[in-house]
């Protein structure tokens, strides 16, 4: 009662689910046209849209809202031309307006990712029944290709509502308090850990990530999208002519400039010795990068031993919690994928709160060191909330492995311990690195939990250090430069990941 009787509570309410529903809407402009035209159309660079519009993802939201406001600021590039040629100024990074549209930008591709896959498995002898009944262009879209990929729809659409309404670092970095998630961390790191509307405001977090996951399920509940034969191919896809090719090839031109705004603003301005009311940087440095080499090593250490850790945890407990689920009869296995998949609607900062709570008082075993001012809680918290991506990957991985070959090898003398080690993990190996790279990269952009957790500067990776810098106007070209540097370990991760899984499905396609 005393939250909702007060009227910052109360807004900061109504904006999170504004900026958290606004954000969903317009990542959907940006990925479902774009998402239909890649897997509908041919024309040349299809794959290359596909992959540069994965790039938001490997750059921390706070930094993309760095960037963007360089860009699209009231003194932005952007604005200054438009100043200059035309007198006027698009003011769209202010306020609320401005975070729903750094989110939009930065989480749509978790729509597009989806929907792509949603929309190559949909059966191409549908659209043909519907093509020779009449059902062309824009209905066609709308009756018959949209509905049958609306599982991915609603899958990704429900992920950036999360993703969105647990946002800490992009509202803060833009100077908005007046969400949810910056009141939580506002109230525990002002009034304390024992405050009780922090704690209201963690439980309102927690509720509504899980009911937007729930009322995807739902929608999709009782609804058949699945097609009764495989037998017509995937999509027809055809070439774009006329006019359909100058809109085409519009949209996708706006789409990327925006996409890739945040990656070229922030290379910019960790080159930028000088960047004020200027389209472009007045002088160029590389000194924003020699101060980061020199005093933010430790930083990028601890980056590495959290991450390696947490995503190293994630596989070993995904892998165990798979083998129970597909490889055992006990009674409540499937309730071990609910709870290790819950941790997806855990807000990060909410896991933070929690953990702080749990382990106040108490201190490490036979020393009087206190747990919470320790890095073991930032690595745990990372572990937590990617353990669903390791366990995803390892789950899909053990079902490619048939149980017979398990068998066999028992048959043989193996035991249970020598066949999972020499028969089912090399079998797995791919999707194994595949949830350890996902787990890692994700966990080096986290900031929520970091936030609160990091209790020294010796303990602080690589996202709060970013954090710290952009806090000064002297601070962001070294910030930057960190940021490039997190930009490139996340994208040389995913690299890594992509190579490997191409290699371990190159023998199985030459064997089949």
């Amino acid at each position: 009662a005393n939250f909702f009787n007060q009227s910052i509570f109360r807004e900061s309410f109504l904006n999170s689910l504004v900026v958290s529903l606004a954000s969903v809407f317009f990542a959907s402009l940006i990925a479902v046209p774009l998402a239909y035209l890649t897997v509908r159309f041919e024309f040349r660079g299809a794959l290359l849209i596909q992959t540069l519009g994965v790039l938001p993802l490997i750059m921390p939201p706070f930094v993309g809202a760095v960037a963007l406001q360089l860009i699209f600021g009231r003194n932005g590039s952007v604005n200054l031309l438009l100043d200059e040629h035309f007198g006027f100024k698009i003011p769209i990074m202010d306020g609320l307006v401005g975070v729903t549209f750094v989110e939009s930008i930065h989480y749509f591709p978790f729509i597009l990712l989806n929907l792509v896959a949603a929309m190559r498995n949909i059966d191409g002898a549908m659209e043909e029944s519907a093509l020779n009944l009449g059902a062309k262009g824009f209905r066609l879209f709308r009756r018959i290709i949209f509905p049958l990929a609306m599982p991915g729809f609603l899958a990704g659409a429900a992920l950036v509502f999360v993703k969105v309404f647990d946002d800490l670092g992009t509202p803060l970095v833009m100077g908005v308090t007046n969400m949810l998630a910056p009141q939580a961390y506002l109230r525990i790191t002002s009034v304390g850990i024992d405050d009780p509307l922090g704690y209201v405001t963690s439980v309102l977090m927690i509720a509504f990530s899980i009911l937007a996951l729930w009322m995807a399920a739902r929608v999709m509940k009782g609804r058949d999208y699945a097609t009764l034969q495989k037998g017509g191919g995937a999509l027809q896809r055809r070439r774009l002519g006329g006019w359909e090719s100058v809109l085409a090839h519009g949209w996708i031109v706006l789409v990327l400039f925006v996409v890739l705004a945040p990656h070229l603003g922030i290379l910019l301005m960790s080159f930028a010795k000088v960047w004020s009311f200027s389209v472009l940087p007045d002088a160029y440095t590389l000194d924003h990068y020699a101060n980061v080499f020199e005093n933010s090593q430790q930083m990028i250490g601890n980056t590495l031993l959290y991450c390696v850790l947490a995503a190293g945890l994630d596989v070993l407990i995904g892998t165990a919690i798979a083998w129970l689920i597909l490889r055992t009869t006990l009674p409540a296995r499937r309730w071990l994928d609910y709870a290790a998949s819950i941790a997806l609607a855990i807000p990060g900062l909410v896991l933070a709160i929690g953990y702080l709570r749990l382990f106040k008082g108490v201190d490490l075993p036979f020393t009087d060191t206190p747990v919470v001012t320790t890095w073991v809680l930032i690595m745990l918290a990372y572990a937590v909330r990617r353990l669903p991506y390791a366990l995803r990957a390892c789950m899909a991985a053990l079902q490619q492995v048939h149980i017979s070959l398990e068998e066999a090898a028992q048959s043989l003398g193996a035991t249970r311990w020598r066949t999972v080690r020499r028969v089912m993990v090399p079998l797995m190996a791919g999707g194994m690195l595949a949830g350890f790279v996902t787990s890692f990269i994700t966990a080096a952009v986290e900031l929520s939990a970091t936030l609160l957790l990091t209790s020294s500067e010796t303990q602080a990776p690589m996202s709060y250090g970013i954090y710290l810098y952009m806090q000064s106007a002297a601070g962001r070209g070294p910030g930057a430069a960190l940021g490039v540097l997190a930009v490139v370990v996340v994208g040389l991760g995913t690299w890594v990941s992509h190579r490997f899984a191409e290699r371990t499905r190159t023998p199985e396609s030459a064997s089949s």
